[in-house]
């Protein structure tokens, strides 16, 4: 054997670097169904098999090209490195072949491996994304600041994307966000002539994944019943046509809005091909956009979700690899707190939380907001560990990889990197999810009360996390209305509002699991 090319489970792409000067003859590919994440989780079940099923459809695609694969199944056990170590002793190639990984400590983990085995590395760099590490050191490089809004603007002038004749911003404006945050009315979405996603029936070899899944982690969170994810490339870009068709041009409008029974609503679903490189971003980008020129989509929707794939996810790539490995410890506010129980289960009387989290187990989804500003921003009420919330996040969600979960949720949504990520916390009361959404017209709780049996469990939390970080927040020039807003509350209301928080609190820290992330 001349080169052993390893394939990733995130690393899905017949046309990535690793396969670059690949003979069948003299070569060949080698897989593992092992734990890909350097922190142990419990994934959910949804996690595991579309994981699963993926790397299968993949490794028989490579098969049917005539290539030979060793493919370890997950029955084999042991981690990732130790599977490696013992095939490269079996093996003996002359060099290992492999792009970089996604994960900063399986990254590491694979060097050290590959370091004892004496073995020639060619570790090629991953050109699925548009901007690179050393590419993004260099735009952070003299920066007192980072921020998204400046990246994103370099990332479309160096790939022309979205722009005129003259090199300038398509419509005269980089940024349309302030026309995509709309609510829906009364009538709800079905009014807008909504469209369900394409959805992709198991087939043989997924339905043998999912009930493999079903038996070997019964105790695991989560669901298998509604199974329907692409688990190839071409159901990948049947899944990003649909979306272009059917749900672009209402995207923008409704990109925030969220509605009690509908999980999917006008976004793409294709994050999870998209993270696991059955897609490429850029044929995603030259879709969308060429909508746009055919009048296909207005420009505030091609606009919001371009900036989605070329700005938040390249620009989130870039903190991880920058931050990295320090980022995981950071805890800014002191958060301490275990997360709740109502996570793993969504067992909850807050409607917002219950269907957020409920859908999450169910699909293994949820969009951008229910997680940010509502799984995220209760967890960053309460004062839940960083550490904890990560973990979550990264065990749940289909779409899940470190590079890319761990700036979102530890940055962006905890403000746990004290405003690497966020120029400030994102804190609301449950008038924002009031504003978002239906789910407070069935909810027990009042979103405009802070104090009494009706009141809203996010309005009181606000008020106390503006409360316990008065004088940090007082200094954010983009915290200063908040934070005034504290001046109409005389000592015996702050004092209600901390003893219904510290109630609530405790209530939930007693009902938490013990570490369900780092169980075995």
């Amino acid at each position: 054997m001349r080169n052993l090319v390893l394939v990733l489970v995130d690393q899905l792409d017949r046309r990535s670097a690793a396969f670059d000067g690949f003979d069948p003859a003299q070569d060949r590919v080698w897989m593992a169904e092992a734990p890909h994440d350097s922190t142990p989780l419990r994934s959910s079940l949804v996690r595991i098999a579309l994981f699963l099923a993926c790397m299968r459809h993949f490794r028989d695609a490579l098969r049917d090209e005539g290539m030979v694969v060793e493919y370890s199944p997950r029955s084999r056990g042991g981690s990732l490195a130790e599977m490696l170590a013992a095939d490269l002793a079996r093996l003996r190639p002359q060099a290992v072949v492999l792009m970089e990984p996604g994960d900063w400590g399986l990254r590491e983990a694979l060097r050290g491996v590959l370091g004892e085995s004496g073995v020639q590395v060619l570790e090629r760099e991953d050109r699925h994304f548009l901007c690179s590490g050393d590419g993004f050191a260099a735009h952070a490089r003299g920066r007192k600041q980072l921020r998204m809004e400046f990246f994103y603007r370099e990332m479309r002038r160096r790939h022309g994307v979205l722009l005129d004749a003259e090199g300038e911003p398509e419509g005269g404006a980089w940024n349309y966000d302030a026309e995509n945050r709309k609510a829906f009315g009364r009538e709800g979405p079905g009014a807008l002539g909504l469209v369900a996603p394409v959805a992709f029936a198991p087939d043989a070899l997924t339905r043998e994944v999912l009930k493999e899944v079903s038996a070997a982690y019964v105790d695991h969170p989560g669901a298998l019943a509604d199974f329907d994810w692409p688990v190839t490339r071409e159901q990948a870009l049947q899944a990003l046509t649909d979306f272009v068709d059917h749900r672009l041009a209402a995207f923008g409008d409704w990109q925030d809005a969220m509605w009690t029974g509908e999980p999917w609503l006008f976004h793409s679903r294709i994050s999870a091909a998209l993270n696991l490189k059955l897609l490429d971003p850029r044929e995603v980008l030259t879709a969308v956009e060429a909508a746009y020129r055919a009048g296909r989509a207005p420009l505030a929707a091609t606009e919001g979700f371009i900036r989605q794939v070329l700005g938040w996810r390249e620009y989130v790539r870039g903190i991880y690899w920058l931050q990295m490995p320090d980022y995981l410890e950071r805890n800014s506010l002191g958060a301490v707190q275990p997360l709740p129980a109502l996570y793993w289960s969504g067992d909850t009387d807050m409607v917002c939380l219950c269907e957020a989290v409920g859908q999450t187990l169910r699909y293994g989804y949820a969009h951008h907001i229910q997680r940010l500003m509502v799984t995220g921003l209760f967890a960053l009420l309460v004062g839940v560990d960083p550490r904890e919330v990560h973990r979550w996040y990264l065990a749940v969600y289909v779409d899940a990889h470190e590079w890319v979960e761990l700036p979102n949720t530890l940055g962006m949504s905890q403000y746990a990197d004290g405003g690497v990520m966020a120029s400030k916390p994102y804190i609301a009361s449950g008038r924002y999810i009031d504003r978002m959404s239906n789910h407070c017209r069935g909810c027990r709780y009042d979103p405009a009360l802070s104090t009494g049996e009706k009141a809203c469990p996010f309005t009181t939390l606000y008020w106390d996390f503006l409360l316990r970080h008065e004088t940090r927040l007082a200094a954010n020039p983009r915290m200063g209305m908040q934070v005034r807003n504290l001046g109409r509350l005389d000592a015996e209301a702050r004092e209600a509002i901390r003893q219904q928080a510290s109630v609530l609190r405790g209530r939930l820290s007693s009902a938490s699991p013990d570490s369900p992330t780092t169980r075995p």
